[in-house]
């Protein structure tokens, strides 16, 4: 078999077997989910935001990209559920004093940020959580060794919140603490849950809608018997006077005071009018009155008409 020079090829040789898939180091996935923004693949700076699925990412390049959709190539595919700001929570981050921005090992890397309870750093070894209400970061440890809500507590407590250890502010452990880059299963699990609240976020903008335009209609249209009633409240009847506008009692006494002092004088400058001037004043011919002159002084006062 061969007559090569005694060569005997192996089954290896003769048969092609399916290339096994590359699979991607799991230590490079942890460190671009955890130190690079998940939208512009560049190293996470504050501010930092997250959305409903646990993706970091750079603010200022996420503002890009609702700027510019694009702006960058597979926007689209990573954070295309996000239309808004409103969709996304700014992180309040506790930075990590031991940290230091020389470069080293990729193995010994340390994470700028760490959980304020247990002072763990945010390296993606351990689970870390948010509260959506705040944005405080905690470890999921850290945040579940903290005592829940007792039922006895009343009001706001005693519904099922509690305050958040680092800020004070009322959160729900079943509804505002997400999981800050999870695993498959709770990824699905979390985007099963947005979409539930976009669709009754959305039914409850409706609801609205149609009762405000609702109200809008039956104010529009009133009732016969009030519409007539208002219609016959407004028109004044025609024998009834219209209201004389007020006066203020103090304006009145004054120009009736100044109206009689100048009576008073006018009637003083006549008591020592001489004769000649009076009778420039008084009427001719016994008190007849008679209308001569031209066109021009026609009803006119003349001297010497």
């Amino acid at each position: 078999m061969g007559n090569d020079g005694g060569s005997i090829p192996d089954r290896r040789d003769l048969v092609k077997t399916k290339a096994k898939a590359e699979q991607a180091d799991k230590n490079n996935q942890t460190l671009a989910a955890w130190f690079f923004c998940a939208l512009s693949k560049r190293p996470l700076q504050e501010p930092i935001v997250s959305c409903a699925l646990g993706k970091l990412y750079n603010k200022d390049a996420l503002l890009e990209y609702l700027l510019d959709k694009s702006a960058y190539g597979d926007g689209a595919k990573i954070c295309g559920h996000i239309k808004s700001l409103k969709d996304v929570v700014t992180l309040r981050l506790t930075h990590n004093p031991a940290y230091t921005s020389s470069p080293s090992d990729d193995s010994n890397k340390r994470s700028p940020f760490i959980c304020p309870l247990t002072l763990k750093e945010m390296t993606g070894n351990i689970p870390f959580v948010y509260v959506a209400t705040c944005g405080c970061v905690f470890s999921a440890a850290g945040l579940k060794a903290i005592s829940v809500p007792s039922s006895s507590s009343s009001g706001e407590e005693g519904s099922g919140k509690e305050h958040c250890p680092h800020c004070a502010k009322l959160f729900s452990r079943a509804d505002d603490v997400r999981t800050i880059n999870p695993g498959p299963e709770e990824l699905e699990k979390m985007m099963e849950k947005m979409l539930a609240a976009k669709a009754s976020t959305k039914s409850n903008k409706k609801k609205r809608k149609d009762l405000a335009s609702a109200n809008g209609a039956s104010e529009d249209v009133a009732p016969p018997s009030k519409r007539t009633k208002a219609a016959a409240d407004s028109v004044t009847p025609p024998d009834v006077p219209s209201p004389a506008p007020s006066i203020n009692p103090m304006v009145s006494s004054v120009a009736r005071k100044v109206t009689e002092q100048i009576a008073e004088e006018e009637k003083k400058r006549k008591a020592n009018m001489s004769k000649a001037i009076a009778s420039l004043y008084a009427p001719k011919d016994g008190g007849t009155k008679k209308e001569k002159g031209t066109f021009l002084t026609m009803n006119t006062f003349t001297r010497y008409a």
